[in-house]
């Protein structure tokens, strides 16, 4: 999520405790979290004030913190950034002494600040009362802003986002998840505008000038990062489930389309309160729309008060999509998982983060399943374990349970590793113990924990109790060391009705195929193609084997909840593959991201994806053509620096995908499946990329009518088919696009068209999008994805372009984020002397410890280096020998 610098001298503080880098879930459930705080005090609760000056970007605000001292000190130290101190008291309730004064120092590189007492101060109960002042932003940390257009005009409206560490840049507090309090809340806000916390409003007094005094109910015990304060002009929708009233707030006049997160929102709740075995324990959940963006989250999880920006959260029936109504459930279903696997128990410290959002992450996916089938979302399950092996198999990568020594670092935290790899992790091992005895040790932790921390093993301990067999072995391997196993399937030998399978474990790496590998126990399932019948092993000390009735092939990590990579003999495979029409989509997924992986990588034959894309039938899964035209758009991309080449491929892949097509159609039929919705935006992309003039001809003519009527670019295709003409436009229609940007009104429609400004393949209408985002014009929450738009097409000049604007591009990208947009930037490239640029970047502005992000794009720059010399002659020579 966000990210924030600070020094690495920060370990060196009082107190400091950390876990080794792969054994941090080994420690005694009573062990210590990592703090970077002294360990002299702890706060109990806060008393806070807030008067938020908008139009001056600044606010004062008072706090009172109860804090017991645990020791004798004579000062104490707590987070602050950004903050000016005119105060700081001490006070105890057991003296009737004055209260003491206290010297304010602040370290600005370490984010504390430091009181210090002229006497020593003994153990017990204080209230450290502090009147201070700081910044309102324009990027989402701390306390900020955003300007909207609206039809009535311009408004600005406020938020926070403290998550990992910027709670400290609102309230000088005890910013780390361990250290969890109450709070009280109170603000002084115009008395027009609506002012939205954790917890419902307690009392309003309206004050003779005009503004008025909102003071919210008292949270529970809670971390510093979960609480959250909105100020503007805003509307709230209500409904009422199981005792809670749920809300929905928004910008004035876009109610109406948040009806969906409301109504989701209602039958998610029941999902959970059954689920997790405790009711969601708060009186209220709102779930809060922002215009904007951010490069690095969408939704934030504060209890009570989830923030989302609004094109994760709106359904604008002008504009959103079956796919944007997908990411809407998502979404909510993620944030709201954390009401419970984060909020009510929270992690210790941010090495086990993925308890956080591993969890969610899988339970998003369960809930869609379950409440909207008619979605067949199970499948992108495999597009999740995609994402997180293919960051997993360089030496870049990391443990799921890491180990994080600076703000920074947990920052950068937030990543494939976490999210996608604990999904994937989680999947696997709920399908090893069965869903009951899972859930069953879910909610015993759910139980145990409330309103408190944790760290990785005690939930094992609450599965392995559950489960009746042990877990926690199996957990440790893929969370505590980093990397992807692969299975292969070396033998296979009917005999007496049976074939027997001789399985050997190594592991899949994409930059180094020499690594010795490590050793995991990996839960296998394997059945006979046609069968429903599985057969379970578990691989331990790198071989295993299996019988399965019959003597057909055999399909390893059948449905697909396996974390490994599946590498078949070549009888093997081509078994498999001859019988492709007969898998479940599921595993007709999982065999096409297998083989077109572990051919990227040389362990398979290249030749081997495209004859199962050129067997897949025309009535395959809509999802198995999504994955087809995604692979298809790849190799197109691969093949840049090579026209002709490309060219040849491109011709290939349309005859491929042009009677898809053709089937789906441009025009939605009543009554056809979501999925088909999803396929033919899918389709209409790719097969622009791949240059179909067909398309790209359709889409302009329809783009074009759609002046004079309004039926020829339907709401479901106008994001794609102004894609199209964005990404294949001259100056003429640049310029069209610009002026329509300029005069539209909605927010989130004025952002996607700023993100199209910036699409082109054309280099000089990608530079005047550069420049166009370094103006004030697009807004400061648009121009840094207007600059990684650009990069989508072009790297080298967007990085190039953002490293000679570094001081303007640091001012629009979230402060705590840098480190890790400037690389993205760059990943994109296949230029070696990008390498040399990124390393100088990094030497220049990164701290040591902050380089994992750079370091992994040089992996994937040389990676796709190694794609073009070694993998595309292979295609090549496929396309001469299959040319009709």
């Amino acid at each position: 999520m966000h990210r924030s610098l600070i020094s690495a001298a920060v370990l060196a503080l009082a107190g400091l405790s950390a876990y080794p880098a792969h054994a941090a879930n080994a420690s005694s459930p009573a062990a210590l979290a990592t703090t970077q705080l002294p360990r002299t005090a702890r706060p109990i609760h806060y008393d806070v004030s807030i008067t938020p000056n908008a139009a001056a970007s600044t606010f004062a605000a008072k706090v009172n913190i109860t804090v017991d001292l645990l020791q004798p000190t004579a000062s104490i130290t707590l987070n602050a950034t950004d903050l000016a101190f005119q105060s700081a008291l001490l006070s105890t309730a057991r003296s009737n002494a004055a209260p003491s004064a206290a010297k304010v120092s602040v370290n600005s590189s370490e984010q504390t600040a430091t009181f210090q007492f002229d006497h020593p101060l003994a153990k017990g109960r204080y209230t450290l009362a502090l009147e201070y002042t700081g910044v309102i932003g324009n990027q989402a940390v701390g306390l900020f802003s955003l300007d909207y257009d609206t039809p009535s005009g311009r408004k600005r409206a406020l938020y926070t986002q403290f998550e990992n560490s910027d709670a400290r840049r609102l309230i000088p507090s005890w910013d780390e998840p361990a250290y969890k309090a109450t709070f009280d809340l109170e603000a002084t806000v115009p008395g027009g505008e609506m002012a939205v916390s954790n917890m419902p409003i307690a009392k309003k007094t309206d004050l003779p000038d005009g503004r008025s005094v909102i003071k919210f109910a008292q949270t529970p015990k809670m971390s510093t990062y979960l609480l959250f304060f909105a100020l503007g002009d805003f509307d709230r929708a209500t409904a009422s489930a199981e005792g809670t009233e749920l809300g929905v707030i928004s910008q004035k006049g876009t109610l109406s389309q948040a009806a969906f997160a409301l109504d989701s929102s209602k039958a998610i709740l029941r999902e959970y309160n059954d689920y997790f075995g405790v009711r969601y324990p708060l009186p209220k959940l709102d779930n809060i729309a922002a215009p904007g963006s951010s490069q690095f989250f969408g939704a934030m999880e504060n209890w009570g008060a989830i923030f989302t920006f609004e094109y994760y959260m709106l359904l604008d029936p002008s504009i959103s999509t079956q796919h944007d109504k997908e990411e809407v459930f998502a979404t909510e279903a993620h944030e709201m998982a954390h009401q419970w696997f984060g909020d009510l128990v929270t992690m210790k410290w941010w090495d086990d983060l993925w308890l956080n959002e591993g969890f969610a992450t899988w339970m998003e996916g369960r809930t869609a399943a379950r409440l909207h089938p008619e979605w067949n979302t199970a499948l992108g399950a495999v597009e999740l374990t995609q994402k997180a092996m293919s960051r997993d198999s360089v030496a870049t990568t990391h443990p799921v349970v890491q180990h994080v020594a600076t703000v920074e670092q947990a920052s950068q935290a937030f990543d494939e590793i976490t999210y996608e790899k604990g999904e994937a992790v989680i999947r696997m091992l709920e399908s090893y113990v069965g869903a009951d005895a899972w859930r069953d040790g879910v909610r015993a932790y759910i139980k145990a924990h409330a309103h408190g921390n944790t760290t990785s093993d005690d939930l094992w301990r609450e599965i392995d109790k559950a489960a009746g067999k042990p877990v926690t072995a199996i957990a440790h391997d893929f969370t505590l060391q980093p990397g992807v196993p692969t299975i292969s399937v070396n033998d296979a030998v009917c005999s007496a009705g049976k074939t027997v399978l001789t399985l050997t474990q190594g592991e899949f790496s994409r930059d180094l195929p020499n690594k010795k590998p490590l050793t995991w126990r990996v839960p296998v399932i394997a059945q006979s193609v046609g069968s429903t019948a599985q057969v379970r092993t578990l691989v331990s000390g790198g071989k295993g084997t299996l019988a399965v009735p019959g003597c057909g092939p055999v399909l390893v990590n059948a449905g697909q909840t396996g974390y490994y990579r599946t590498l078949y003999a070549p009888k093997n495979f081509a078994a498999i593959a001859a019988e492709f029409a007969k898998l479940a989509p599921i595993d007709q997924l999982g065999l096409l991201s297998d083989s077109w992986s572990l051919g990227l990588a040389g362990l398979q034959p290249m030749s081997d994806f495209l004859e199962l894309a050129q067997a897949a039938p025309l009535g395959a899964d809509p999802q198995v053509w999504g994955k087809i035209a995604v692979v298809f758009g790849g190799i197109n991309d691969h093949y840049k620096a090579s026209p002709e080449r490309q060219k040849r491929f491109d011709a290939f892949a349309i005859a491929r995908l042009a009677p898809v097509m053709a089937q789906v159609g441009w025009t939605a039929r009543a009554g056809e499946p979501d999925t088909i919705a999803n396929l033919r935006e899918q389709l209409i992309r790719t097969l622009s990329e791949l240059g179909d003039q067909d398309t790209i001809a359709e889409a302009r003519r329809r783009y074009a009518a759609s002046t004079s009527d309004t039926s020829a670019v339907p709401a479901a295709l106008r994001k794609v088919i102004t894609g199209v003409v964005a990404l294949h436009a001259d100056a003429a229609a640049w310029d069209a696009l610009h002026a329509s940007a300029q005069a539209e009104k909605t927010p989130m429609i004025k952002d996607r068209l700023y993100d199209l400004l910036a699409a082109s393949e054309d280099e000089a209408l990608a530079k005047r999008a550069l420049d166009l985002a370094m103006t004030d014009e697009p807004g400061v929450t648009n121009s840094a994805g207007m600059i990684a738009r650009v990069a989508s097409e072009h790297a080298d000049m967007a990085f190039d372009f953002a490293l000679a604007h570094l001081a303007q591009v640091n001012e629009r990208v979230d402060a705590t984020s840098r480190s890790r947009y400037f690389p993205r930037l760059a990943s994109g490239s296949a230029d070696p002397a990008m390498i040399a640029k990124l390393n100088a970047y990094a030497n220049a502005n990164l701290a040591e410890s902050a380089r994992r992000d750079v370091d992994t794009a040089v992996a994937n720059i040389r990676y796709r280096i190694k794609v073009r010399a070694e993998r595309l002659p292979a295609i090549d020579a496929w396309l001469a020998r299959n040319r009709h």
